[in-house]
């Protein structure tokens, strides 16, 4: 417990001066998470770090995160998908030259990774480039809806929600936890308004994204069960790895895009 207490205080002393800061100290935060949330895939995959997929993988995941803007003014990249396509002949390029050893299965894991982890930190970067307040409001609703749904769930949980992914969450804790994030994100949104909305439009958004955070973090569960391992990593004691600590969130973040907030 004090080791997770540790881990915690110290993750949130760099964590939360990188998010007020902003601008480039935030993207290279975003592509750093990003990179070892694939790497964290890779190792559950049983993939060696220094192999060509890797590589590979890293550069797609790094791609698909990095605002296009960037990209361009920096590596004069004007279209990413076609470098990401690119990528992905890479990966099939291997199969071939492996005689399969690393096969289309492998390449389509991979690939898929690299969206699913790239496009949660790709939108990380850009809510924090939208305002402050607004990566808050998603951050807000994530430990909202987790500290409820664990706090609700012992309380009164009884019916089990995925009992052959994750035993211990329960529909009464599920419902609970969204009931709180929906307040207490309300409440926020009372304080620091999103331009174009009203009211009654965010509270349903913040019902929406706080069900999609449990789904984010009932996938990820289901990723650790299907490679049979505990924690994602190991990269912070006592509280597992990057994927377990943002998996809510990655499943957030692209939704506030979809809504038209960033």
């Amino acid at each position: 417990m004090k080791q997770r207490v540790l881990t915690a205080v110290i993750a949130l002393i760099i964590f939360v001066p990188i998010v007020i800061a902003g601008g480039i100290f935030v993207d290279i935060a975003g592509i750093f998470l990003g990179l070892v949330a694939m790497s964290e895939i890779l190792i559950m995959k049983k993939k060696l770090l220094v192999s060509p997929e890797a590589f590979l993988s890293w550069i797609g995941v790094f791609l698909v995160i990095v605002p296009a803007t960037w990209l361009f003014s920096t590596f004069n990249i004007a279209n990413p998908s076609f470098w990401i396509y690119l990528v992905a002949m890479l990966f099939l390029l291997r199969t071939v030259v492996t005689k399969n050893t690393f096969s289309f299965d492998d390449a389509a894991v991979l690939f898929l990774a690299m969206f699913y982890v790239g496009n949660g930190f790709h939108y990380f970067i850009a809510a924090r480039n939208a305002g402050l307040s607004v990566l808050f409001y998603a951050l807000l609703i994530v430990w909202m809806t987790d500290s409820g749904a664990y706090l609700i769930g012992r309380k009164i949980g009884k019916h089990k929600l995925a009992p052959n992914v994750s035993p211990n969450k329960t529909w009464e804790g599920s419902v609970g936890g969204s009931i709180i994030a929906t307040i207490v994100g309300v409440l926020w949104i009372c304080i620091y308004p999103i331009a174009g909305f009203n009211i009654f439009e965010m509270l349903i958004i913040t019902v929406v994204l706080s069900i999609a955070g449990q789904f984010g973090d009932l996938v990820e569960s289901a990723l650790k069960r299907y490679y049979r391992v505990k924690d994602s990593g190991k990269i912070l004691p006592g509280h597992g790895g990057i994927l377990d600590r943002f998996d809510s969130l990655i499943f957030i973040l692209p939704l506030l895009h979809l809504f038209g907030i960033i």
